[in-house]
């Protein structure tokens, strides 16, 4: 029987795309991932080849489609519950790491000069509909 795979989501880095992908593999839908490798390779070229797409089973397609709009992609508190932006009170709230004072700017150069993983960074959260940036506290 010849199949064919259908594109359904298509993610920046590798391992976004792998987090979904056992998420549809535990709900029994069978999954592949293109150009997963390549970017692993070098994640630079990730928006040249169009990012890591998660294919799945034509005939899985309406039910992958499903499971993947149950899954939040937004930010939620330390219980789980939803956050809201104290602006506009949209749930669109993202989290991201900053760089702003000089203690954060240090140790990112010394994480790019030694390769490491940065020993501080600030943590914020944004609103992406009023573009708001807040702390939870």
């Amino acid at each position: 029987m010849n199949e064919t795979f259908k594109t359904i989501a298509v993610f920046q880095y590798s391992s976004e795309a792998q987090i979904i992908k056992g998420r549809l593999e535990f709900d029994g839908i069978e999954v592949f991932l293109f150009d997963n490798l390549t970017i692993d390779t070098d994640p630079l070229i990730s928006n040249a080849i169009g990012g890591v797409k998660l294919k799945v089973l034509s005939h899985q397609e309406v039910e992958a489609k499903k499971i993947l709009k149950s899954i939040r992609k937004y930010s939620v508190n330390d219980v789980g519950g939803t956050i809201y932006c104290p602006n506009c009170k949209s749930e669109k709230i993202e989290l991201f790491s900053t760089i702003k004072n000089a203690k954060s700017l240090f140790w990112f150069i010394i994480g790019v000069l030694f390769s490491s993983l940065p020993f501080y960074t600030k943590h914020k959260y944004k609103c992406e509909d009023c573009k708001t940036e807040f702390d939870l506290e």
